[in-house]
């Protein structure tokens, strides 16, 4: 993106206002629209009369000409990521050791491989087990898990913005999170496992149970830990080595969502590995309870800091107004030809039609909002649009939690739990989240290299592809070195290949995260309407749930023989995705700086008072324009 073409015409106006004297020419989807600003601020924009002073925000030529940077992280921020490394921890140590408990065979009263069998072949088993349901059963439910668990972030996005508040929400998704794991520890314990059935029946309840608690948490958390950053204005900042740089609100969340990140993955993965060795030396009960008592330290925090936070409250179902305000820009351009319909779509000027003030008196009671959150509502169906290819993505990406941890327990594993090996994933983003962060995303900024969020997700869907086909090379071999052939998840013996040979995949799997999950988060949160983040963030995490139902579609591809061909669908569809997603929003792109600095609105929905959500103010103006239809004649 050139910086310096569009920059010119970009709106320094920090304050809501309608349509104004001025007016500019930006791009949107690519086609050329008139934006109104503030005449102000444009005059500001446009006019560079000396350099400007540290703290205020910079001219045109200072936006095209200095360098980003980020700014100070609130201390606050770091305690909603401790709250998400202790949800982490819970649910992936949880979670990670799904396939062996389903998959495999009850080696010992609690399922751990080495409490009863300490000879060099275990009593016959591979790896720990209680259900013994086989590859096809494990990967069903966990599939499923990763579904129920991306679906339900919708709702709880949608509760939080229009009813609870996220703060609130947060609390009762832990409350729900906590008793489905419960359920799952009782279905580990050794006198429920001598019942198959109700073993399973409890599993799958706490499931359940635990994934709508999971779809709330998920769904609130990361826009709270960005909502801490209070000043959202762009600012002239002189180093001590006497250079002029920008401090840049946008590139000071996208570190938070990656320390955010980075908290994720302490959480996964000490969690997983700890419940594997509780898993293979004590039982499944043990590696069950351990995570719910850490994640009982997140309320306790959230309690303890609630005072302090910048808490958003709840504006009531702004949801159905977007959508009526997509329908009534529709119907103004409809025809009775479907051709025409969508020629008059996306020509230009599509939602300026539709701002109160280009309608005026003419415009319906129902439009209580102004212009600025139409611009914000277009800017939000931009990033749904963005969100939709996301399930190739997560196809490649689910192969980590299930198929791959079969795969594991294929290759040879000397001394090494089969289900360990895939905590190189975390690993990695440990180590090199923090190397992106310092070296690479400055070193690019330096250059003046604008890696925006589009072209990261595309690196993203790049980088799995490679893991995926990495993944089928060594599927391969194991079929073609194991003593079994084409069938080594029923074989007694393993392939002499080394199970190391997966790190590969699972750092470049790491490599597509930084790029594509973490950036995802944060295009949510930046693109969102003022008032539908935690819904838009939780759409943007329901491409996850559609990944997985993708993965069920192909659920008969993940058994031996075929195992070659699902690793090689999901490569091929994550390239798709790749060249696809590029060619779709590569005109959007274009228009990374002006989204990300529309005008403030003051439309806040139906907000009820202060004091009746937490206490506290929403971020920015505390003068919120509380109006509903009511308030118009």
């Amino acid at each position: 993106m050139n910086i310096a073409d569009d920059v010119a015409g970009i709106a320094q106006a920090r304050k809501p206002s309608l349509i104004d004297a001025s007016e500019i020419t930006s791009h949107f989807d690519g086609k050329e629209v008139m934006v109104a600003t503030d005449s102000k601020s444009s005059t500001d924009a446009r006019e560079s009369n000396g350099p400007t002073p540290d703290g205020e925000e910079p001219n045109a030529e200072e936006l095209a000409t200095l360098r980003r940077v980020t700014g100070k992280i609130p201390w606050l921020a770091y305690t909603v990521a401790f709250v998400e490394m202790c949800e982490r921890f819970s649910y992936y140590g949880t979670t990670n050791i799904f396939t062996n408990f389903i998959q495999q065979p009850r080696p010992s009263s609690t399922g751990a491989l080495y409490k009863n069998h300490e000879g060099p072949n275990h009593g016959g088993h591979k790896a720990s087990g209680a259900l013994n349901q086989g590859q096809q059963t494990a990967t069903g439910l966990t599939t499923f898990n990763q579904f129920w668990s991306y679906v339900m972030p919708l709702l709880g996005g949608w509760v939080a913005d229009a009813y609870l508040g996220r703060y609130v929400t947060i609390q009762w998704a832990i409350l729900w999170a906590v008793v489905g794991h419960l359920l799952i520890i009782i279905a580990a314990l050794p006198p429920v496992l001598d019942s198959a059935n109700g073993a399973m029946a409890s599993f799958v309840l706490g499931l359940i149970i635990m994934g709508v608690g999971t779809g709330g948490f998920k769904s609130n958390v990361s826009p709270l830990i960005a909502e801490q950053v209070k000043d959202r204005t762009r600012r002239i900042k002189t180093l001590k080595s006497g250079e002029r740089v920008i401090v840049d609100p946008v590139v000071t969340i996208s570190r938070i969502f990656l320390y955010f990140y980075f908290m994720v993955n302490v959480g996964s993965c000490v969690g997983s590995i700890a419940m594997v060795y509780a898993e293979n030396y004590v039982g499944f009960w043990l590696a069950y309870l351990l995570p719910t008592a850490i994640y009982l330290l997140a309320p306790i925090v959230l309690i303890l800091c609630k005072k302090n936070y910048v808490l958003s409250p709840p504006t009531g179902s702004v949801l159905a107004k977007s959508f009526q305000l997509l329908t009534f820009a529709v119907k103004k351009r409809a025809s009775w030809n479907p051709v025409r319909t969508y020629k008059n779509v996306k020509a230009p000027g599509f939602w300026d039609d539709v701002k109160p003030s280009r309608l005026g008196d003419n415009r319906p009671k129902w439009m209580v909002f102004d212009d600025a959150w139409v611009d914000q509502v277009q800017r939000g169906f931009s990033a749904c649009r963005v969100f939709f290819w996301y399930p190739l993505y997560w196809l490649a990406y689910n192969q980590m939690v299930s198929n791959m941890t079969s795969q594991s327990a294929t290759l040879a594993h000397p001394g090494v739990p089969s289900d360990l090996i895939q905590n190189f994933n975390p690993i990695s983003l440990l180590i090199f989240i923090p190397i992106v962060d310092i070296l690479v995303y400055p070193a690019l900024r330096k250059m003046r290299i604008a890696f925006t969020p589009l072209k990261r997700i595309t690196a993203g869907f790049g980088v799995a592809s490679a893991a995926m086909i990495c993944t089928t090379v060594i599927q391969y071999y194991i079929y073609k070195t194991g003593p079994c052939g084409s069938y080594m998840n029923d074989c007694d013996d393993t392939s002499p290949i080394s199970v190391f040979v997966q790190i590969l995949a699972y750092v470049l799997i790491a490599f597509s995260e930084i790029f594509a999950s973490i950036t995802g988060l944060e295009y949510a949160f930046t693109k969102a309407p003022e008032n539908m983040r935690s819904l838009v963030t939780g759409l943007f995490l329901l491409q996850s749930a559609f990944g997985a139902a993708l993965q069920q579609a192909f659920v008969a591809l993940s058994e031996d023989p075929l195992l070659e061909w699902n690793y090689g669908v999901a490569a091929v569809l994550a390239a798709v995705g790749c060249v696809g997603f590029w060619w779709s929003f590569r005109k959007l792109d274009r228009d990374e700086e002006r989204l990300n600095y529309l005008t403030e609105t003051e439309f806040k929905g139906k907000m009820k008072p202060y004091g009746d959500h937490d206490g506290v103010a929403p971020m920015g103006d505390t003068h919120a324009l509380d109006v509903d239809e009511k308030s118009r004649s």
